[in-house]
């Protein structure tokens, strides 16, 4: 188990994902009738505090909601056993993104609401109250209303506060946060290779380009490479390789927040890294297996 309440995550951009699925081709222009639809109710910092609490740690949920659909977000959170405490904005909706399934995919993805500058202080109030060695979870995508300098807006101000930030984000929104030391980041191969400019098509290579980043701050560096497993750079110099488990990919979406989750689990519950990026490769390995976000018994499988 994990210490209550010292795992926070942070989305942005939350959604309800309202999937529809078509017996035949999706016909622009026509009424198209759905055989079945769902919601799923997503964003990459609330997908990770759902596979949190699969492996047993208890997080909070951080971010902005707004409107009916906000609080219908809420309210399906709570019903599934997740904490939050989001920011609640005064003006628009919480986004729902509709997702199209008739054998190709379409995707019709909502704005969201504008976040204030208000807004954005009341999350640095709540992110003030964190203790040394509580871990904080930035993943995604920065809303247009909002600075692309979030991320360094929000580490900055945590500096001094002993927290451990964990950034799953691309290219600029996680360079610019290496000064500030995450304790981890997570790029993939490829978007490891944009970062330092050239492709990185072995493990030596990879574990270069990695330690480049930590001589920039990061203390450790979690890089997948999709059905090649993972590499994890710690903080100690030591290099771990892992293979990824036998199976058919169906679904990439959550994979990446998945592995973060399993990484972080793994990590609290046996202060090993080998351990943690043991856990992180079986979670992204059971969600992409699998329709849905990675459950205690398909990772257990993964895991062994």
């Amino acid at each position: 188990m994990c210490i209550r309440d010292r795992i926070y995550t942070v989305t942005f951009n939350p959604a309800i994902d309202y999937v529809v699925r078509l017996d035949a081709p999706l016909e622009v222009g026509e009424v198209n009738r759905a055989q079945g639809e769902d919601c799923v109710l997503g964003g990459k910092g609330i997908n990770v505090s759902g596979v949190l609490a699969q492996l047993g740690c208890e997080s909070v949920a951080l971010g902005f909601v707004a409107g009916e659909t906000g609080a219908w977000l809420e309210r399906g959170l709570a019903a599934q056993g997740l904490k939050t405490d989001f920011v609640h904005l005064e003006n628009g909706m919480t986004r729902i993104n509709v997702k199209i399934k008739a054998g190709q995919e379409t995707e019709l993805n909502g704005a969201g609401p504008s976040i204030p500058e208000s807004a954005m202080q009341q999350l640095e109030a709540q992110l003030d109250t964190l203790q040394p060695d509580d871990i904080l979870i930035l993943a995604g995508s920065i809303p247009k209303s909002l600075s692309q300098s979030t991320y360094e807006r929000l580490l900055a101000g945590l500096e001094g506060h002993g927290v451990r930030a964990v950034v799953d984000a691309t290219q600029d929104l996680l360079v610019n946060v290496l000064p500030y030391h995450p304790f981890l980041i997570k790029p993939n191969n490829h978007e490891l290779g944009e970062i330092v400019g050239r492709e990185l098509k072995t493990d030596e290579e990879i574990t270069a380009a990695a330690r480049a980043l930590q001589e920039k701050g990061a203390r450790n560096v979690l890089v997948s490479m999709a059905g090649n497993g993972a590499l994890l750079v710690d903080e100690h110099g030591e290099v771990h390789r892992i293979g990824c488990p036998k199976g058919k990919v169906v679904n990439s979406v959550g994979a990446g927040d998945s592995m973060v989750a399993g990484f972080v689990a793994g990590y609290l519950q046996s202060g090993s890294y080998e351990q943690a990026l043991r856990l992180g490769t079986a979670c992204g390995s059971a969600t992409a297996f699998s329709l849905g976000l990675a459950t205690k018994e398909k990772y257990l499988h993964m895991h062994g």
